[in-house]
């Protein structure tokens, strides 16, 4: 388990971890969510001790990480795949973790074969593809056999092939019992994996919740209802306390009235029916209503910006303020 409590982490004037208290349990994939500048890599260097906190504290199955022996048998990560010495073998990079971590050899060969790379186990990681180096970053993870396992865009560089792997990778080793927590600006990809979800946001907690409940509560969801006659399908509803609203392609938006009610309600009156299908929010969408607030770098619609060279009605150049 991975403990938070109210951690803090200022440079000069600038908060970028605001006070978060949060736990990461075993036996689920934890998803760490945030825009840009949220905070989310700072909190992990400080997990690991790569940082030191301000204030607040950070516990890995009770301790600090400092306070670790032998770390890499206890927590593995990776945080940035490129953080290997080009000079060195795939296989040496491992050799040397293991060798400071008191990791058996043979363990070097078993996660080498894990992520694929047993065959250029003996070449240089400088000369990796995106993906390769990836896998060499997961097998470091590995390495020690750990309980706990965090991971920061892990799908960075894989092809198709590889992002099933490392999703079903993530879920097998939840269900052994271990504490996983991932990071990713993928959503469709930790809608998939991840069960529970931390959200963070300029430094501040702002969900701690599952994955199903975070949806639900940052979300609209509705019943699309289409049919050839839509005045008489309103009057039902209407009578019943319910007031739907008209898409453009004369479809209705019914909401607070499950499915099968609604099928119900129409076969009873005799309405003809065309479509009646549940509507619920994506990830993304849920996770952009939250954030809203809390994106420090946002890009402007340009459909909404004037085109360049944008005249006045007279013909001159527009004036701008200066």
């Amino acid at each position: 388990m991975i403990e938070l409590r109210g951690l803090t982490k200022r440079y000069g004037d600038k908060t970028a971890v605001d006070h978060l208290t949060f736990s990461v349990r075993p036996g689920m994939v934890t998803g760490f969510l945030g825009p840009n500048g949220a905070g989310k890599s700072t909190t992990m260097r400080m997990m690991l001790g790569l940082d030191s906190p301000t204030s607040g504290d950070v516990r890995i199955d009770g301790r600090r990480y400092d306070q670790l022996r032998d770390p890499l048998n206890s927590i593995g990560a990776l945080l940035e795949a490129k953080a290997v010495h080009g000079g060195r073998s795939a296989y040496n990079h491992l050799l040397c973790m293991a060798q400071s971590n008191n990791i058996p050899k043979k363990r070097i060969d078993s996660v080498l074969d894990l992520v694929g790379l047993s065959d250029v186990a003996k070449k240089r990681p400088k000369g990796f593809s995106l993906g390769m180096g990836q896998r060499l970053g997961i097998a470091a993870a590995l390495l020690g056999d750990p309980q706990i396992l965090m991971f920061d865009e892990p799908v960075n560089g894989l092809d198709p092939e590889g992002i099933h792997w490392i999703r079903n990778l993530m879920k097998h080793l939840a269900g052994e019992g271990r504490t996983v927590f991932v990071s990713s600006h993928l959503m469709s990809e930790m809608a998939l994996t991840a069960e529970h979800l931390v959200v963070i946001g300029r430094g501040r907690l702002l969900a701690d919740t599952s994955m199903a409940d975070f949806i639900a509560e940052n979300s609209r969801t509705f019943v699309r209802v289409r049919t050839p006659q839509p005045e008489r399908m309103r009057d039902v509803l209407v009578s019943f306390g319910v007031r739907p609203v008209f898409e453009q392609d004369g479809a209705m938006q019914v909401e607070g009235v499950e499915p099968a009610r609604l099928g119900e309600i129409a076969a009873w009156y005799q309405v003809v029916l065309h479509e009646l299908s549940p509507q619920k929010a994506s990830l993304e969408e849920a996770f952009m209503r939250l954030t809203a607030e809390s994106v420090e770098y946002q890009a402007h619609d340009q459909a909404a910006q004037p085109p360049p060279g944008d005249r006045g009605t007279g013909g001159a150049p527009a004036r701008r303020n200066r």
